[in-house]
C-alpha cells in the first residue's frame, strides 16, 4: 500500500471545474460514500483533495444527504490511509460484490 508521501508523488493534476464528466461525478460520489474507499484513492484517480471532495459533495447532494454523508465520514478511520488499520487491506466489504 502507498504511503501518503508516495501518493503526493503520484497525485495527478487537480481536476479543473467543468472537466469532470457526469460519469466521473457519479463515480466520485459513489467512492465518497463507500466506507472503505479512502480519500487518497479519489485523489489518485481524479486529482481531487479531501476538501475538493467535500465541496463537490456539498454541491451535488441534497442538503440532508450531505449532512448525513458528513456525519458518516467524519472521524471514520477507513476514509484515511494514515488512520487505517493494517488489517483493512481491501477497498470493499467482502459481501459487496458477491453474485447473488
Amino acid at each position: 500500500m502507498h504511503t501518503t508521501h508516495a501518493l503526493h508523488a503520484l497525485h495527478p493534476a487537480p481536476a479543473k471545474p467543468g472537466t469532470l464528466t457526469d460519469e466521473d461525478l457519479s463515480r466520485i460520489i459513489e467512492m465518497a460514500w463507500e466506507d472503505r474507499t479512502p480519500f487518497e484513492s479519489i485523489a489518485l484517480q481524479f486529482g481531487l483533495s479531501e476538501g475538493d471532495v467535500i465541496t463537490l459533495m456539498r454541491r451535488q447532494l441534497k442538503p440532508g444527504s450531505y449532512r448525513m454523508w458528513r456525519q458518516r465520514v467524519t472521524g471514520r478511520a477507513t476514509k484515511h490511509l494514515a488512520l487505517r488499520s493494517p488489517a483493512v487491506n481491501r477497498a470493499f466489504c467482502p459481501t459487496q460484490y458477491k453474485h447473488r
